[in-house]
């Protein structure tokens, strides 16, 4: 142990791929001798449990006690219109309960007093409770960094596609744009800081500038990066450990089965995927490959069906898979596109929501993949695969973000930022 054990609360939800990384940080400062207690849903317990931290459950605040599709609290895929969603997104999941989610915050660091506040960035509300208390406090981004900053492509711009010369229009627009949307939220946060005796703020987004640290749980050289950003701001990589459900995988073929090994493994949430899924299974068959299909949890048995050469599981081990695959075919959340470039591993990007647009927009820029819209059909499908493991341009320019991630690695880690950001105090 580097510091004195410290007590940390991390204040999370259970947003899928929000799960594992969270919880891999926890672990490590487990690990270094603190104590960790998380404040999540209650369908987050076991896995909470298994870290080696103390749980305790949302009471007040938004939270599913289920992770079938119908518990989903963001159903992003029941909207056709995005700005709608967002909308939604931003007055009943994040204004509206935030004096809830606040209160359920304080009422756990009175019951179980903590030395520092580790706040998802979703959940921002546990960074106010924490300053009324006067904890130091970090916000986890367990994607790429998304609070808008000059000199840093904003969430939204980096799927749009504009001449050199407008990039800085572009930026600009789309950094207004996001901070309008978040300050939607803008009367509420100030509402509950009043509450507590706390300065209003300007901009929803000062609940992140003002905290200790933001710890982004990427690549620096993944994401994009500038000498802008304030110096709170901490890239310190991506865990990439797979989700304690994720089952075992014994591979069906035999070992001197010399067709490339296709993984593909999209959203461990609900996002309407099953047409997609079923198209893949189409297209794959067809080809003389071997294909791993991870449905995930929340797409029932028998919704989608394999075949001989391309066999359909609920779950798989992806971090112990994709080191032998020549492609893997995703939805880009951030965990399976990293494991997939810090492996060099080619990437078929077909995002459904969410961040996984900006995640396929670093993909294609670096050349280590190929992007395709959700209602892909078959032929459009086929095609990319095959494009994909024909040309060695994708694998060689994975091998270089493989590379790059490699070198950027120890530039600084979550356990010492989280001690120092302590110990400073």
């Amino acid at each position: 142990m580097t510091s004195p054990p410290r007590r940390f609360l991390f204040v999370t939800w259970d947003g899928g791929g929000v799960v594992p990384p969270t919880l891999a940080i926890a672990r490590m400062l487990v690990d270094a001798g603190h104590s960790v207690r998380v404040l999540a849903d209650p369908t987050m317990e076991a896995e909470v449990l298994d870290a080696g931290c103390g749980f305790s459950p949302w009471t007040t605040a938004p939270h599913r006690t289920s992770r079938e599709r119908e518990a989903d609290l963001l159903r992003d895929y029941a909207f056709t219109n995005r700005g709608k969603y967002l909308t939604s997104m931003m007055e009943e999941f994040l204004a509206t309960p935030g004096p809830r989610w606040t209160a359920d915050v304080l009422a756990e660091l009175d019951a179980h007093p903590a030395d520092a506040v580790v706040s998802d960035s979703m959940v921002p509300w546990g960074l106010i409770a924490a300053e009324a208390r006067g904890l130091p406090r970090a916000m986890l981004s367990t994607t790429v960094y998304g609070v808008p900053t000059p000199g840093v492509t904003p969430m939204g711009a980096a799927m749009v596609n504009v001449p050199g010369m407008l990039v800085g229009l572009r930026d600009a627009g789309f950094r207004w744009l996001f901070g309008w949307l978040f300050n939607k939220a803008l009367a509420s946060v100030n509402a509950v800081r009043e509450a507590h005796r706390l300065p209003r703020v300007e901009d929803f987004h000062d609940l992140a500038r003002k905290s200790d640290r933001i710890l982004v749980l990427t690549s620096p050289a993944f994401d994009y990066a500038s000498q802008d950003v304030p110096a709170n701001v901490k890239w310190v990589g991506a865990p990439l450990a797979d989700p304690t459900w994720a089952s075992r995988w014994t591979s069906p073929w035999p070992a001197d089965d010399t067709r490339p090994l296709v993984l593909v493994g999209l959203s461990s949430t609900f996002q309407d995927q099953v047409p997609l899924l079923r198209n893949l299974v189409t297209a794959l068959s067809a080809l003389p490959v071997r294909a791993i299909v991870t449905r995930g949890p929340t797409v029932r048995e028998g919704e989608v069906t394999g075949t001989d050469s391309v066999r359909v599981v609920e779950s798989a081990p992806h971090a112990e898979i994709v080191p032998h695959a020549a492609l893997v075919v995703t939805h880009c959340g951030h965990g399976t596109t990293l494991k997939a470039l810090a492996a060099g591993v080619p990437l078929l990007c077909i995002p459904m929501g969410r961040d996984q647009d900006e995640n396929a927009a670093r993909v294609v820029q670096r050349g280590a993949g190929l992007k395709l819209a959700k209602a892909a059909a078959v032929e459009p499908l086929r095609a990319a695969v095959q494009r994909l493991l024909a040309e060695p341009c994708f694998r060689e320019a994975a091998g270089r973000c493989a590379e790059a991630i490699r070198r950027a690695e120890g530039q600084s880690s979550a356990l010492l930022e989280l001690e120092e950001m302590v110990s400073t105090r």
